[in-house]
């Protein structure tokens, strides 16, 4: 799970029919049919019916983002800004700056990794890496899945153009749970017909699949172990997709479009995300990666490709078309949006080569949406962001990814406590570690 730009990933007919649902191995399509699940009753909010997570993918400046200090290693152009509680950087946030009343950043989060790849697999599921478990413990949007899906004819689970190798997928979780993963193309998706046989394509298609589901009923009725079964739920969902003109709609995209998202992939992954929230057909949990954030050095140097201000425009640019988009669609107060990489950066003034490096002690986190009290910022950091003075909340200390997951998940209408017990681990997996005990919860403080 190392930091790097999104990958470009191809997936055929076959792949797509047959278990493309984000092509993990068949040791993982198990389905806890003889779980049992223990809860603490908990009450989630429900505030949300689908949450976009954006993986700020090899961990942003907290100082240079969301919680700006003045000080001699800001550049000069800057030009920081106080909007109430909330201090943003007009030069790197132009647009996000006007958006304020939306926002709710928190400014108190820690880490606790300061290695990329295991700050990577706490953030995607709120548990400690621990590598005889970890193929097995699911993305935090398998979970959703496993909770909500099923409600639609698109996958409940979309992660958006992840980085090769660097997404966590269902885990022990049944196979129909795994991550539906594509590449935005303004076309679509080129898999979803085939019209090889001109206008009796379809026909041709129909029967084909009705045959196979002939031939293949004996074997559905009485599937010979749990992975056949979920491989079954995997073929028939996506059958779903095929021939459907409103769910071939979900994946385009049109010129004007892409051009004020920023005619980046980063942007085309929020368009496709903002037309599944906005299609209602079943997605409940997008999942949408930036990377390029692990700026060691040069990090305001316009000679490097990746540099700090493209880095926050580029998100400033599809994260505020997003949030606009959404609220004139009328889906912005049912759709939470959360932002974050796996930790923060060295505080204060720059290092010997002009950058920052990792930092768990401190790092910030953005929501909106669904539920989100904007205008407001939990916890307050020292003058060079090295400390948090105030975690601004009600459990007085600071917040980590099991509060940031817990909070999700009652937003979602989750009970963040439940465990599932028998599973095919042989170890019962916990929503939220701690969380049954009162140790990890909701920031109440985020919503309304």
């Amino acid at each position: 799970m190392a930091n790097g730009c999104c990958g470009n990933h191809r997936f055929t007919r076959r792949h797509f029919l047959f278990g493309s649902m984000g092509a993990v191995s068949a040791a993982l399509l198990r389905t806890p049919t003889d779980a049992a699940v223990t809860t603490a009753a908990a009450m989630p909010r429900k505030t949300a019916k689908a949450c976009i997570f954006i993986n700020l993918a090899g961990a942003p400046s907290h100082i240079d983002t969301f919680d700006p200090k003045d000080g001699p290693w800001n550049p000069s152009d800057a030009d920081i800004q106080q909007y109430g509680s909330i201090i943003l950087s007009r030069r790197y946030f132009p647009m996000l700056s006007n958006l304020t009343p939306d926002l709710c950043l928190l400014r108190s989060v820690t880490s606790w990794e300061a290695a990329h790849s295991r700050g990577q697999f706490y953030l995607q599921t709120a548990h400690t890496f621990n590598p005889a478990f970890a193929p097995a413990l699911p993305h935090i949007g398998a979970v959703a899945s496993y909770e909500l899906g099923g409600k639609g004819p698109l996958p409940p689970y979309f992660a958006i153009a992840p980085t090769q190798g660097d997404e966590q997928t269902q885990g022990f979780l049944p196979g129909i749970d795994t991550p539906f993963t594509f590449t935005p193309n303004a076309s679509g998706l080129s898999n979803l017909r085939h019209d090889y046989y001109g206008s009796n394509s379809q026909a041709f298609f129909d029967s084909s699949y009705d045959l196979l589901q002939t031939l293949d009923a004996p074997l559905r009725a009485h599937p010979l172990n749990d992975r056949m079964s979920a491989y079954t739920a995997i073929v028939s969902q996506a059958r779903a997709l095929v021939y459907n003109d409103v769910v071939a709609r979900t994946f385009q995209y049109s010129t004007a479009d892409d051009a004020r998202y920023g005619s980046s992939q980063f942007g085309r992954a929020l368009i496709a995300a903002r037309n599944a929230v906005t299609a209602k057909l079943g997605t409940v949990f997008i999942n949408v990666t930036k990377g390029g954030w692990d700026q060691h050095q040069n990090q305001f140097d316009a000679g490097n490709g990746n540099n700090l201000y493209r880095l926050n425009n580029d998100l400033d640019r599809g994260l505020a078309n997003l949030i606009n988009d959404l609220r004139i669609s009328g889906d912005l107060d049912s759709t939470l949006i959360v932002a974050l990489g796996e930790f923060g950066r060295t505080p204060g003034p720059l290092n010997s080569q002009n950058g920052r490096d990792h930092y768990p002690a401190v790092m910030c986190a953005l929501m909106a949406g669904g539920g989100v009290r904007g205008g407001q910022a939990i916890g307050v950091t020292d003058a060079t962001g090295a400390e948090i003075v105030d975690p601004g909340w009600s459990r007085q200390r600071s917040i980590f990814m099991e509060d940031i997951a817990a909070t999700i998940y009652s937003a979602l209408g989750i009970d963040w406590t439940k465990q599932i017990e028998n599973n095919p681990t042989g170890r019962t997996y916990i929503y939220v570690p701690g969380a049954a005990a009162g140790d990890y919860g909701p920031i109440e403080e985020v919503f309304k």
